[in-house]
């Protein structure tokens, strides 16, 4: 199998800059938080996705959105993409989802100046039984699935990712 990508923890700056601005915590909550980020890997030979974990304790009451830094970013080869999904028995149990239903990590985030291309997902507990979702630090949340793409033919795209999350629409 040939290795088109890899994780890496973003820095303790960046780090510390998100879970300011997406957190109501305090200096030493996040500081032991990036202490905790783990590199995504796989559960078992077979699996597809790449198990995210939080680094923070969530409770999440239903009806309720988080916006989680998770302390990674992803260097991928050209033709590639991450796309990120809420691990299948939170959606069941909770419909957890990610607000944006599928996130699209494009290769060119991997290091953009604005925030080193530093994974967050903003995630609902969507649930209609008012059950609070609660996710230990270290307990897996969110899978990341690398898919080859292609392109259309005669295309001429000559743009350069200059930003963070939603750049490509301003």
């Amino acid at each position: 199998m040939n290795n088109i990508a890899k994780f890496e923890i973003v820095s303790r700056e960046q780090f510390t800059a998100d879970a300011v601005n997406a957190l109501d915590i305090d200096d030493n909550t996040i500081q032991e938080a990036f202490g905790r980020v783990m590199i995504p890997k796989r559960a078992t030979a077979g699996s597809a996705g790449y198990d995210f974990y939080s680094p923070f304790d969530i409770e999440l009451e239903a009806g309720k959105s988080i916006l989680i830094p998770t302390g990674i970013k992803t260097k991928m080869d050209a033709g590639w993409v991450l796309l990120l999904f809420p691990r299948s028995g939170l959606g069941f149990k909770y419909r957890f989802q990610l607000d944006n239903s599928v996130g699209v990590i494009d290769q060119d985030y991997y290091g953009n100046p604005k925030n080193e291309g530093h994974i967050m997902a903003k995630m609902t507990n969507d649930g209609r039984e008012g059950k609070i979702l609660t996710i230990k630090a270290g307990q897996a949340f969110m899978q990341g699935v690398f898919v080859p793409f292609g392109t259309a033919d005669e295309e001429e795209v000559t743009e350069q990712r200059v930003s963070g999350f939603g750049s490509t629409t301003r």
